[in-house]
């Protein structure tokens, strides 16, 4: 039993540890989409999906500058990287 309820502490902390930020900033403070993804693109990012989480955040998937898979939550205001998986 010991074994089991420590199993479901340990998944419920991985779940919690994985979930996607929250950015709360009203949408007229935003940095354009389009502005956005090609200050990304400039850095050597190559974009395969860019989109607005339900969390109110920019995520991409695609690959940084050395080729490597990324997974990449963004604040929208300040641009700032907040989780990458």
């Amino acid at each position: 039993m010991q074994s089991f309820v420590l199993s479901v502490f340990v998944l419920a902390a991985a779940s919690s540890a994985m979930a996607s930020p929250t950015c709360n900033a009203p949408k007229e403070q935003w940095q354009p989409e389009a502005a956005f993804r090609q200050n990304l693109e400039s850095q050597g990012y190559k974009i395969k999906t860019f989109k607005v989480t339900k969390q109110q955040c920019y995520e991409i998937y695609g690959t940084d500058k050395t080729g490597k898979k990324v997974e990449i939550y963004f604040d929208p205001v300040s641009g700032k990287p907040l989780l990458q998986k």
